[in-house]
């Protein structure tokens, strides 16, 4: 006699799970791939333009260009799993899939566990994302963007435009270049001493100004010209002239002031400032922004054999821009202080909490 072997405990539900996150798999892959893709293809035409002209070299520009992609992932990849779950529990319904489920026993919250647990994953990738990684990318950027400010190469520059020298209070202008030598040509040099009244001008045939490098000191070489110090209480005006003259114009700094994206999370978290309290919860929040997501589309994307497809569509994009919306303007009157750090932006995914709770309760979804 046949004997049948029963399937081991939990091995439907395990199927059942599978089954949800293969569905939801390859458009999630794909549509992040496209969203990815069109992000770079806007980034690539901004940074290699800037390539173009000189003020950024091509490693620079590939180097940012990875670094804002990857920024980006925090809010490309929960919008590429809203859509993804969208879209695998409409076709689901729409190919009667869900029927069968339902009567072979298959609770809708059982589909909701589904979905939840694949979008748990992308969840922690996402917060490990905008807790960690999207401040060392922005440390990155700011640093590569510094960097290439500093070594902008000035004998690029074009003649008859006044330059500031770096950080120093030197500002430039030349007549003329020469690329082959690289010197500029009848150049003039001002500076105004703060707080002595006095004024530093420097008029020459010639100059050689090198690189600016982060960190280093930036000296300027004229040739044949004439230097004036300018007292202007005590009309103790110095005129030299000179046929060789080296000018130590301070250090070219390549770190900027304190940038608020780049701090550490956990720094973040000891301020009592509006705007670091912002970032630092919407940082935190980005892993249940996620999960809320994958769970609304979950009940959006049903529909009835007689419903509009373009009407389901067109809902869901609706709860997307809402919820964003709604965290866009939590966050901003946060960092205004019009919000307190509690509920803070708290109360924005409460309310959607709110909502999802609504629409796991319409007639049909539960």
């Amino acid at each position: 006699m046949l004997q049948y072997a029963e399937s081991p405990p939990g091995s439907d539900r395990l199927l059942i799970n599978r089954y949800i996150n293969s569905e939801i798999l390859l458009p999630f892959v794909s549509g992040l791939g496209l969203l990815v893709l069109i992000f770079v293809g806007y980034t690539a035409t901004v940074q290699l333009n800037l390539a173009a002209q000189g003020q950024l070299s091509g490693s620079t520009a590939l180097g940012l260009i990875a670094l804002n992609t990857f920024v980006t992932l925090e809010v490309l990849m929960p919008s590429a799993l809203f859509f993804s779950v969208l879209a695998a529990i409409s076709r689901i319904h729409r190919d009667q899939e869900m029927n069968v489920l339902y009567a072979s026993g298959i609770s809708r919250l059982r589909i909701l566990g589904a979905v939840f647990q694949f979008a748990v994953v992308v969840a922690l990738i996402t917060g490990f994302i905008s807790m960690e990684g999207r401040p060392w990318a922005y440390r990155e950027i700011y640093r590569l963007e510094a960097e290439a400010a500093a070594r902008f190469d000035l004998k690029k520059l074009a003649t008859g435009e006044f330059v500031s020298m770096g950080t120093s209070d030197y500002i430039f202008i030349a007549d003329d270049i020469d690329l082959d030598q690289g010197l500029h040509k009848n150049v003039f040099l001002h500076k105004k001493h703060r707080g002595e009244d006095r004024t530093e001008i420097i008029v020459a045939e010639q100059a050689a100004l090198p690189e600016l490098n982060p960190g280093e000191t930036l000296n300027a070489r004229f040739y044949h010209g004439y230097h004036y110090l300018l007292d202007q209480r005590e009309s103790q005006d110095v005129t030299v002239r000179f046929d060789y003259l080296s000018v130590d114009m301070g250090y070219s700094e390549a770190l900027g002031n304190y940038r608020r994206k780049a701090e550490t999370t956990s720094q973040l978290g000891k301020s009592g400032e509006p705007k670091d309290i912002a970032e630092y919860q919407w940082r935190l929040s980005t892993p249940l922004a996620t999960l809320l997501l994958a769970l609304l589309a979950t009940p959006l994307g049903r529909s009835d054999p007689r419903q509009s497809r373009l009407r389901s569509i067109f809902i869901a994009i609706s709860v997307y821009v809402a919820m964003f919306g709604l965290t866009s303007v939590t966050r901003t009157f946060i960092e205004q202080g019009r919000i307190d750090a509690f509920p803070g932006l708290w109360s924005s995914y409460a309310i959607i909490f709110i909502v999802l709770l609504l629409l796991l309760r319409r007639p049909g979804t539960n």
